[in-house]
């Protein structure tokens, strides 16, 4: 189990001005991700050091994002003006987490650009939804050289995650310490009783530390 990216709705301006916009904070230019035929979205992405990369997703006008959890909570959160969606999980065996949530988990897959179709499974969207602390997991399908972080320029790594909620709720929903996935990168709880979520990510940059 192991941080495995972050998810950020695009606000009014659309997807590639929101990626614009946070490509410029960091001084590192997004690059287009493709569509999520099953979701009814598509994104542009940050490859990062340690296996991990931001992803900048909004919802197409398709029927898919309707019916689809992860469109329905990036449209919510777009709708809201946008900001910071979740963070994900990545497990190497998502039947674990199937078993302890009582659900199967989904298929998703990416068209990219350059043709190829990227695969995996996730679960968790709907507890992302009614309580934004909570990561969803994902298992990958295809091989390592497809994942997203693949190609990153070491200099850019996640730093610290700002997390408005309860440790303990997020260990539980994890099934062991919410320090297991997170090791590389440093957590700060804040406003235990506020609105849950992440409320800011520090990246570590060549120029020094963004927050965003």
């Amino acid at each position: 189990m192991r941080l495995d990216h972050l998810s950020f709705a695009a606000g009014p301006d659309g997807l590639a001005s929101t990626a614009q916009r946070i490509g410029g904070l960091l001084g590192k230019d997004f690059v287009d991700g493709g569509v999520h035929p099953r979701f009814g979205t598509r994104n542009m992405i940050l490859p990062l050091a340690g296996n991990t990369y931001i992803e900048v997703v909004e919802v197409l006008d398709h029927p898919a994002s309707d019916k689809a959890p992860f469109g329905q909570a990036v449209r919510a959160r777009s709708l809201l003006g946008g900001g910071w969606l979740g963070w994900v999980v990545a497990v190497s065996d998502i039947a674990i987490v199937e078993k302890r949530l009582g659900r199967e988990a989904v298929n998703g897959n990416r068209h990219r650009p350059d043709g190829e179709n990227l695969q995996w499974k996730q679960i968790g969207i709907n507890g992302l939804i009614q309580d934004p602390q909570l990561p969803f997991f994902i298992q990958w399908e295809s091989p390592a050289a497809m994942h997203p972080s693949a190609g990153a320029d070491e200099s850019f790594s996640l730093a610290c995650l700002e997390i408005a909620g309860d440790p303990k709720r997020v260990s539980d929903w994890l099934g062991e310490t919410v320090e297991a996935p997170l090791e590389d990168v440093k957590v700060e709880w804040v406003a235990p009783n506020g609105t849950p979520g992440i409320l800011a990510v520090q990246v570590q940059t060549p120029n020094g530390l963004v927050r965003l």
